[in-house]
C-alpha cells in the first residue's frame, strides 16, 4: 500500500497570523522535511522570503514554492495543480507539504483539488487549519484591518468570487479541521474563552480549537491530524458558492483594481530598530497607508529585519543573516489609488540616518 504524503492547508485572513505560525513550525519541526506553497502577490514575495529564511535543512530554499498570480481558490487548475505535480515529480520528495492561502481564498475549492487525478493517489489532506484573529473576530471586525483586506482583493486581478467578509469568515471556520485563535495576549481570559465558545458553536462537531499568541503551537499539534478532509467534503460545505466554471465568466465582474495601488521603496541601513517601527507606525497614519512589508538593514547588526504592518501596527523580528546579500531595507506600500508616494518616499527616507 503507497502511502500518501500529508498536506496541511492553513488559511485565515490577512494579518491573522499565518507566516508567524508557520514560521514556528519551521523553526521546531525536528528534523521533519517539509515543503511550502505560498499564495503570495503583489510587487514582492515578502511571505516567501520570510519562510526561506528560516535558516535550516527543514526549509531549503527548493522547499519554498510562490503562487503569485492571485487567490489559490481561484487558479486551481492554472497554477495550484501544476505546482503540485512538480513537487511531486522530485526524487526527494518531502514528508509534508503546507500550504498557506492567501487570506481571501474559500479552502473549500483547495481542499476539493485533492481529489484530481495525479494528486489523489500520491497526497491527502492531513488538515485544514483556519487562523483566527482573536482580538478583531471579538471586536467583531474578522480581520485587523479591514481595509488592508479590501486592497489585497483590489490588488487580485484573477480574483473571481466577491465574498463578503463575514461569509468568508464562516467559510473557512466551516472548513476547518483546527481553529487557531491567536494573540490571545490581545485578550482577558473571559474575552478568550467566549471567543472559543462562540468558534466552537459556528464549527463542525470535533473540531480542535486551541489559543496561542504569536503563532506559537507545538509541530505535533498542527501537523499530524490525519484527517483526510478531502474525503469529507459533504461536512464543510461551503455557505456559499460564487465560483463557477465558465472560464470566461471572470470578465464580467467589476473588480475596479484601480482604486488601489502598490508600490516598493528601496532605503539605506537604518539606525534603531523600534524607532524605526515607531516612525513608519506614524508615516502610516500620517499618509493612510494601509499595509506596509518588507525587511531593513540595521547598522552594526548582521541579522535582516523583518517589518509586516497591518495598518498602523507595525511588528518586527530579526530573522537572518544578511551574508553576501546586500545590506538594503526594501518595503512594500499597498493603499487606496492616490497615495502621496512622493511625501511617502521623502518620509521614509527620512528615517534614514545621514552618512
Amino acid at each position: 500500500m503507497v502511502t500518501k504524503i500529508p498536506a496541511t492547508i492553513i488559511t485565515g485572513f490577512l494579518g491573522a497570523g499565518k507566516t508567524t505560525l508557520i514560521r514556528h513550525m519551521l523553526q521546531n519541526a525536528k528534523g521533519k522535511r517539509i515543503a511550502l506553497i505560498i499564495n503570495e502577490f503583489g510587487d514582492l514575495g515578502v511571505d516567501g522570503d520570510i519562510l526561506k529564511g528560516c535558516g535550516d535543512e527543514t526549509c531549503r530554499e527548493e522547499d519554498v514554492m510562490e503562487l503569485s498570480n492571485g487567490c489559490i481558490c481561484c487558479t486551481v487548475a492554472d497554477d495550484f495543480i501544476p505546482t503540485m505535480e512538480k513537487l511531486l515529480a522530485r526524487e526527494d520528495k518531502p514528508e509534508h507539504i503546507v500550504i498557506e492561502t492567501s487570506g481571501l481564498a474559500l479552502p473549500q475549492p483547495l481542499v476539493r483539488a485533492f481529489n484530481w487525478p495525479g494528486i489523489s493517489t500520491q497526497v491527502t489532506v492531513d488538515g485544514v487549519v483556519t487562523v483566527v484573529d482573536g482580538k478583531a473576530v471579538t471586536e467583531g471586525r474578522f480581520a485587523h484591518s479591514v481595509e488592508a483586506v479590501d486592497a489585497q482583493r483590489k490588488l487580485d486581478e484573477n480574483l473571481n468570487h466577491e465574498t463578503p467578509l463575514s461569509e468568508l469568515f464562516e467559510d473557512q471556520v466551516a472548513c476547518a479541521d483546527m481553529i487557531v485563535v491567536n494573540k490571545t495576549d490581545l485578550l482577558n481570559a473571559v474575552q478568550a474563552d467566549a471567543l472559543v465558545a462562540s468558534l466552537q458553536s459556528s464549527a463542525r462537531d470535533g473540531v480542535q480549537i486551541v489559543k496561542t499568541s504569536m503563532g506559537k503551537l507545538p509541530v505535533d499539534v498542527l501537523l499530524g491530524q490525519g484527517i483526510g478532509s478531502e474525503a469529507d467534503l459533504a461536512s464543510r460545505h461551503e455557505l456559499h458558492h460564487h465560483h463557477h466554471d465558465e472560464k470566461d465568466d471572470h470578465d464580467h465582474h467589476e473588480h475596479d483594481h484601480d482604486a488601489f495601488e502598490s508600490f516598493v521603496v528601496d532605503l539605506g541601513e537604518i539606525a534603531d530598530a523600534k524607532h524605526f517601527a515607531d516612525q513608519t507606525s506614524d508615516i502610516i497614519r500620517t499618509h493612510d497607508v494601509l499595509r506596509l512589508k518588507g525587511f531593513a538593514a540595521v547598522i552594526g547588526k548582521p541579522m535582516r529585519l523583518t517589518l509586516q504592518a497591518v495598518g498602523p501596527r507595525v511588528d518586527t523580528y530579526f530573522d537572518q543573516p544578511f551574508g553576501e546579500a546586500p545590506r538594503l531595507t526594501r518595503l512594500v506600500v499597498i493603499g487606496q489609488a492616490g497615495l502621496d508616494r512622493v511625501a511617502i518616499e521623502a518620509a521614509l527616507h527620512a528615517c534614514i540616518p545621514a552618512k
